[in-house]
């Protein structure tokens, strides 16, 4: 069986989150952006798991293309983190 790259490179992106979200409730005393954020991020991987076990092409599509509209969330999330300064610079650049 191949190496599914995705699939790995979204589950280390989770694992990230998990624990950028304890980080931001342990160190910054975020909890309402931080969950936002913990929710669409770890949801990127569920998502691409489902896709695996597609019904039909067209369900596989569908499902990553819900993928692809979490990643976008949890960009935006990131960004206003970044932006109210829970985030520095240089470590919002290394999520990137």
């Amino acid at each position: 069986m191949r190496e599914n790259i995705v699939r790995n490179k979204s589950f280390a992106f989770a694992v990230r989150i998990v624990k950028l979200y304890q980080f931001l409730c342990a160190q910054k005393k975020e909890f309402v952006l931080s969950k936002q954020l913990l929710r669409s991020g770890t949801s990127v991987g569920a998502m691409i798991r489902e896709s695996e076990h597609a019904e039909t092409k067209r369900d596989f599509i569908h499902k990553m293309g819900l993928a692809q509209k979490e990643i976008n969330e949890t960009i935006y999330w990131l960004e206003l983190l970044k932006e109210t300064e829970y985030l520095t610079e240089e470590y919002f650049g290394c999520l990137n």
